[in-house]
């Protein structure tokens, strides 16, 4: 078992960006915050399947050129293969939880 605490995590951009709270071994989990206006660049994986949950606020993710509108309580799976990015078009924060897997080290390549 494993206990870990979100707010003892730090953000990738300092108080925004992704944050990772597990790295494998069989899945990744993390949170992502944007700011107002915020983007991640899109990429994409050739091995591991990405789901994104939103929590809070308004998330543009362009799915391999498709753009669709998320809001809180909603769910995207990204196959392999599909390059992704995410922007928050809101006017408050938004935050989103992710999984990957299966865990598998050095996918991540830029679109």
């Amino acid at each position: 078992m494993l206990i870990i605490k979100e707010n003892e995590m730090e953000y990738r951009f300092g108080d925004s960006g992704p944050k990772y709270l597990l790295r494998g071994p069989r899945a990744n989990f993390g949170i992502i915050l944007l700011k107002p206006g915020q983007e991640l660049p899109g990429h994409y994986h050739k091995i591991m399947e990405e789901n994104f949950y939103v929590i809070e606020g308004k998330i543009e993710f362009s799915i391999s050129g498709e753009k669709h509108i998320l809001k809180a309580g909603e769910l995207l799976h990204a196959e392999p293969g599909e390059t992704h990015a995410m922007k928050n078009v809101g006017d408050t924060n938004a935050k989103t939880a992710f999984i990957l897997a299966p865990y598998t080290e050095n996918d991540r390549f830029d679109a």
